[in-house]
């Protein structure tokens, strides 16, 4: 592992591509490998990616890649998949789109995961995978939802700028104004700008985003773009500049990083794994629910008796 760590850090793709399969897979490893190299993590700039399906986030995503490069910054993609890790999905879809980065191995590294069942749009390996990204040198890390819907709101938790991708003609417009999906977005962008009703939906948008944003300082913009053709890729970049610099200059980026609900529901998640794997197991979890259903034991009185259990 201390092998593992030390050519991780030096930027070598193989021993970061082999950590994120580890973390991925195994909670034990993962925390190894996150104490290590945590003090080395802090500098990547964390931007979510989040919208419908089709609204085209890999493509703009991909688009974004050469804009970023041209400025000599590395990148990191985490393109999270809904279906199988064994299914291929994500590696024929996003990774298809991004295929002209492939020779540039040590400036941009695409990494596929699956959610595993989290409905929150995410794997809960994500923030622990961009961790590694972070410590292996990208500058920017990019993080793709899986793209289904007001489900996907967890992409606030980690990212430092979330980015709300919409498109003309897909009811994109009616989803924007849904409570949940407004809150979330640093900037909005109207994907496939070249189609008919992109101005209806930008104003919806705007129009929204004046009854959600009159009490805070940073007011979301809306860009619109046509990322097939690579139109408008470069305004977008710059506000998600301004953005960060928006982030550092009010010092909200400190609680971008880390605050203490990302805190309690790693200790929630850790709890629950000690419960059910190291404490009285999942089938004994199930009596004591049964015996709450059929009045047997109150919940609160089942609730001491596990903590118990597990010495809390």
């Amino acid at each position: 592992m201390a092998e593992l760590i030390e050519k991780l850090l030096t930027g070598h793709v193989p021993s970061a591509a082999k950590a994120m399969t580890s973390v991925e897979n195994s909670r034990e490893e993962a925390a190894q490998i996150i104490k290590e190299i945590f003090p080395h993590t802090g500098k990547a700039h964390l931007i979510g990616i989040t919208g419908s399906p089709g609204a085209g986030k890999s493509t703009l995503i991909s688009e974004m890649i050469g804009v970023f490069r041209k400025k000599e910054q590395t990148v990191g993609v985490i393109a999270v998949d809904a279906s199988s890790p064994f299914s291929g999905g994500a590696v024929l879809g996003d990774r298809i789109r991004m295929q002209k980065y492939e020779v540039d191995g040590q400036g941009v590294f695409v990494r596929s995961m699956a959610t595993r069942g989290n409905l929150g749009g995410l794997s809960r390996a994500t923030r622990d995978t961009a961790y590694v990204m972070d410590a292996m040198g990208r500058d920017m890390i990019i993080v793709e939802t899986v793209g289904v819907g007001q489900v996907e709101l967890d992409i606030a938790k980690i990212a430092y700028t979330t980015v709300v991708v919409l498109a003309p003609g897909m009811g994109d417009s009616i989803q924007a104004m849904k409570a949940g999906i407004m809150e979330i977005g640093d900037i909005f962008v109207v994907n496939k700008a070249d189609r008919e009703g992109a101005d209806d939906t930008v104003r919806d948008i705007t129009r929204m985003l004046r009854y959600n944003t009159d009490k805070k300082i940073w007011r979301p913009k809306v860009y619109k773009t046509v990322a097939i053709k690579g139109e408008a890729i470069a305004e977008l970049v710059e506000g998600l500049e301004r953005h960060r610099k928006y982030l550092e200059e009010t010092n909200l980026i400190q609680k971008k990083i880390y605050d203490r609900k990302q805190l309690l529901d790693l200790i929630k998640e850790r709890v629950e794994k000690r419960m059910l794997n190291d404490g009285i197991g999942e089938e004994h979890f199930d009596k004591y629910v049964d015996k709450i259903v059929h009045r047997e034991i109150d919940p609160y009185t089942a609730s001491d008796i596990i903590l118990e259990k597990i010495g809390l």
